[in-house]
């Protein structure tokens, strides 16, 4: 069973959870938090029946692009886009970021997750982060680059953010192509047939409005924005 599927199972997300980041020092003494910084990530759904799948959330330097409009999606986006799955995509970051971490499951419409992730500071730090809307074929929400390197411990940025069409699979809606639990279908595939580039997603259509074959209902349809961030510097 992949992650999304497992995931959707439960949807035990029911309010905020604080995670640690990816790095860990057992020693605890106070000379260890010298020249790091943290951030709060926290990820509230605004959709009605459109479950996020778990955040790949990284930290990083000017080097690296999550996505970019207009430009075909990388091999992790992919995955996560058709699938829910962050696996490839955090470990795609890896090389040129300064922390990564997943979040810790599907956010559920209406609720929120809350996340810490620390690394070292450095000159040009940026936070990203994305996640599946898990009823579509490949939906997916997130920021790309926001810049943290100048915000104070304390101080906070929020954001309204949109729905992206990854671009790598055709919007059939069909039950046997779109993972999550209003279908059921197929996550990832490798063949991609679609306009193979990232860009704003049309919405979904649904049975309700004419789509035949959709497995999607008039509850799936989403407006931007799909979900609201509020990042905080923590020290």
């Amino acid at each position: 069973m992949d992650m999304l599927k497992s995931a959707t199972l439960a949807l035990l997300v029911t309010g905020p959870l604080l995670l640690t980041g990816c790095h860990h020092n057992d020693d605890d003494s106070d000379d260890d938090d010298t020249g790091r910084v943290s951030y709060e990530l926290r990820v509230t759904n605004l959709t009605v029946a459109q479950p996020l799948s778990p955040l790949a959330v990284v930290l990083h330097d000017s080097a690296y692009s999550m996505w970019s409009v207009g430009s075909s999606a990388g091999d992790g986006l992919e995955q996560l886009a058709e699938g829910g799955d962050n696996t490839e995509l955090l470990s795609e970051a890896a090389s040129s970021s300064a922390a990564t971490m997943s979040g810790g499951g599907v956010i559920a419409p209406g609720q929120n997750e809350s996340l810490i992730i620390e690394a070292d500071e450095m000159n040009g730090l940026a936070l990203s982060f994305a996640s599946m809307l898990v009823n579509t074929n490949d939906a997916f929400t997130g920021i790309n680059a926001v810049d943290v390197s100048d915000m104070m411990a304390g101080s906070s940025k929020q954001l309204f953010i949109a729905a992206y069409d990854a671009g790598t699979e055709g919007n059939s809606e069909l039950a046997s192509t779109v993972p999550g639990p209003a279908a059921g279908g197929e996550g990832y595939n490798p063949a991609r047939d679609d306009r193979d580039s990232v860009g704003g997603h049309p919405g979904v259509v649904t049975h309700d409005d004419g789509l035949s074959g959709s497995a999607l209902n008039e509850s799936h349809r989403f407006d931007n924005p799909v979900a609201h961030v509020t990042i905080t510097r923590m020290k």
